[in-house]
């Protein structure tokens, strides 16, 4: 998949695509029928296609302290795009520039000049340009004029329920973890690379993976049964995530996963966390030796989990 950024970036043979618009975050399964019908019409005009994304996304560049939390990161975003057999993904920085160019200014730089769009599939609810006057009605004028088709994507439910970002954040914040998997198409993972931390889990006795989350805020907090992938083996373990307010904290969020019965260097790995089932809240304790114990109780928890037979067992 090919990646470019910013409109100065595209190049004459970028011309000649089918695209769609939008944030994209988690890729759920809403957006994996968006692109499989992207797709679809790519293979039938005999052109590449694109995903048009912004970055940050609007809504963290209005307000950034009350924006949705993220799903996923860009990193995240591109390998869950590529996956899903995406062609080519155009990332716009989102600034002023771009918030105060008109529906019809958008259309014809980015849309017209910039992707020489032959068709473009969109959500039901999307809106573009500034002060969100774009809409569905808006490109279908839009494309009469200048050539290009648009098509309305069909509305994805699970149960009964319209599959959103929202709806996903909403499961993970219940740690309703099978809903979060029906919404998603997939088990809900964070991926970072182990860094070197404070090390107090090793003299806590359960020494941790500290997997780098490169965000300022997380969609989950708590203690987790979790799993890790190494070398084709799914490995379980017990996975911290949040501030750490029993320890001398910096204030940002740390995922900090340990393994059950394993011992290796880690260090420098890109991992990936998957989550299965929430243990308690983060809480903050009055001592280490009050950590140590609930460490510990979590860690029981962790083996007792594994070890029951159950129809959904990963993990042997």
């Amino acid at each position: 998949m090919q990646l470019v950024r910013g409109l100065h970036n595209l190049r004459p043979e970028h011309r000649g695509c089918v695209a769609t618009i939008g944030n994209f975050d988690g890729v759920h399964r809403g957006h994996q029928a968006i692109l499989a019908r992207l797709r679809e019409r790519a293979a039938e005009l005999g052109v590449p296609s694109c995903v048009v994304i912004f970055e940050p996304q609007p809504r963290e560049f209005f307000a950034p302290q009350t924006a949705p939390v993220r799903l996923s990161r860009l990193r995240d975003k591109l390998e869950l795009l590529a996956a899903a057999g995406v062609d080519r993904v155009l990332c716009l920085a989102f600034n002023r520039r771009l918030r105060e160019l008109s529906a019809a200014e958008f259309v014809r730089r980015v849309l017209l000049e910039g992707l020489g769009v032959q068709h473009l599939e969109v959500g039901d609810d999307f809106r573009f340009g500034c002060d969100r006057a774009g809409d569905f009605a808006f490109l279908q004028q839009a494309g009469q004029t200048h050539g290009f088709t648009v098509e309305e994507a069909s509305t994805i439910e699970v149960d009964g329920v319209r599959v959103s970002s929202t709806g996903v954040r909403d499961a993970l914040t219940a740690a309703d973890f099978a809903r979060v998997e029906s919404l998603l198409g997939r088990p809900f993972q964070i991926a970072g690379r182990v860094l070197h931390g404070q090390k107090l889990g090793r003299q806590l006795g359960t020494p941790t993976a500290n997997i780098q989350l490169k965000r300022c805020r997380v969609p989950l907090t708590g203690v987790y049964l979790v799993s890790i992938e190494l070398a084709g083996v799914q490995q379980p373990g017990v996975a911290n995530i949040g501030v750490r307010p029993s320890v001398k904290s910096d204030g940002q969020a740390h995922l900090e996963v340990y393994l059950l019965d394993f011992a290796g260097d880690l260090y420098g790995q890109h991992l990936s966390v998957t989550f299965k089932h929430k243990l308690r809240d983060e809480q903050r304790f009055a001592s280490l030796d009050a950590l140590k114990a609930a460490i510990a109780a979590d860690v029981a928890a962790a083996r007792a989990y594994w070890h029951q037979p159950r129809a959904d067992q990963p993990l042997e």
